[in-house]
């Protein structure tokens, strides 16, 4: 198994494919073939899980730091990850996976209105 199917599994390739956004076109043509999105998406959550610096990024993937880095930014700029998050979310509550007595909410980023209640 490489590390591409080991870190994005074919189940979750299926679910996030159509969720990627398009990629810009380039504007005057030529330059480099793209990298393949599933082996980009595998670097960066091995990168987000392992917790490595983009640059401890393994040769393995086939994708370099920069590109992977790029990607995250574009992807997090468009909502790519959010939209992933609820994706998974919903699937797992559809099968009943959500525990919902073990949930924790985290109010840090509501702004307390000054002298409120």
């Amino acid at each position: 198994m490489s590390d591409v199917e080991k870190w994005c599994p074919e189940a979750l390739w299926q679910l996030a494919r159509g969720l990627i956004p398009p990629h810009p076109k380039p504007w005057q043509g030529g330059g480099r073939r793209r990298v393949d999105d599933r082996a980009v998406l595998a670097a960066i959550l091995y990168v987000l899980r392992s917790g490595c610096s983009w640059w401890a990024l393994p040769a393995s993937f086939g994708v370099t730091r920069p590109t992977a880095h790029r990607r995250f930014s574009e992807w997090t700029k468009a909502g790519f990850f959010a939209l992933l998050h609820q994706a998974i979310l919903d699937l797992l509550g559809q099968a009943g996976q959500i525990d919902w007595s073990r949930a924790s909410v985290d109010a840090m980023h509501v702004r307390a209105v000054k002298g409120g209640t």
